[in-house]
């Protein structure tokens, strides 16, 4: 029996308009964006449906939009006859998905705590004082090396993401962030340049928004997974609801392991992963970090159709 991985994505799989082909009045994705909305306190349908988009953008809206429209998508599969799912894992705010999948945490409130977690990681340094940088064609440790070199002038920047093999996202402030980018392109980088994005995630920096987060989540029950859940941090499996809870405050300012999230993922026998929700980042990420891995992409009507018909 092929063994069953669902993951699940972060911020950046947004866009306006996202799940309108599977979306119909009283159906689960309408009723899932209604809870969200209850939850919120707005039309969070009305916002994902028609914008603007540089509010959607905005990390506070960006991050429950996209935790409702992967459950939205999970809940659609589940209508149908899904085979049985071994692990589940999600990248960055993706792990909230996840845990909500996992039943380790209700919706409702994985939509609350993702909300304060948007806000908290934007206010935690002043706009236009720090960002992050995508290095590719380097090893993992070199770029870890070239960031504690940069780092040791003054400021802070460190390995945020490591998506894939040769594919890392760097974070920190500005001064900080463009020496590790020269130092990057002088030791041979294919690319790197600065991302969109509004400030410096899973950083040192994020140190206040962890700690406020922490707090959010002490008021949160958290109930032991359903289904094993690897989470980002030190990308292992969790089974204990306390330490759940402690990891996910430390990825507020830890490096995302998704090489090592996927490779784990192989090495105990997964041989298909399917990436429920908006987009198909995972899918190219997880290609090129285990080329064995079966991918597909559910992340609309059509790839509903295609990802169930192949699971059979």
């Amino acid at each position: 029996m092929s063994k069953l991985a669902f993951v699940f994505p972060g911020q950046g799989s947004q866009e306006v308009g996202m799940l309108q082909d599977v979306y119909e009045t009283g159906n689960v994705v309408s009723k899932t964006f209604d809870e969200a909305s209850e939850a919120l306190g707005y039309d969070l349908w009305a916002l994902v449906k028609n914008g603007p988009v540089e509010q959607l953008n905005q990390t506070e809206f960006t991050q429950p939009a996209l935790l409702t429209a992967s459950i939205a998508l999970w809940r659609l599969a589940h209508e149908q006859t899904v085979p049985t799912i071994d692990v589940v894992a999600g990248h960055s705010l993706g792990e909230y998905s996840a845990l909500v999948a996992a039943e380790v945490i209700s919706f409702a409130d994985a939509a609350k705590l993702v909300q304060k977690r948007g806000q908290f990681m934007q206010t935690a340094v002043p706009l236009g004082e720090g960002g992050m940088a995508a290095i590719l064609g380097l090893d993992d440790e070199q770029v870890t090396d070239l960031c504690k070199s940069a780092s040791a002038q003054g400021g802070v920047v460190q390995a945020a993401n490591f998506n894939a093999n040769g594919q890392v996202v760097i974070a920190g402030d500005n001064a900080a962030l463009e020496r590790a980018i020269e130092a990057c392109k002088t030791a041979g980088a294919k690319r790197a340049m600065p991302l969109a994005v509004s400030a410096p995630f899973h950083s040192a920096l994020m140190q206040p928004a962890a700690e406020k987060l922490a707090l959010e989540l002490a008021a949160v029950e958290f109930s032991a997974p359903k289904i094993k859940v690897v989470q980002n941090v030190n990308a292992e499996a969790c089974g204990d609801p306390t330490q759940i809870r402690k990891n996910l405050v430390a990825q507020m300012y830890s490096a995302v392991l998704w090489t090592n999230t996927i490779q784990l993922m192989a090495g105990d026998g997964i041989q298909t992963v399917v990436e429920c929700g908006p987009g198909k980042v995972l899918a190219g990420l997880n290609r090129r970090i285990e080329k064995s891995l079966v991918s597909h992409s559910l992340n609309s009507a059509a790839g509903l159709e295609k990802t169930l018909a192949e699971l059979g």
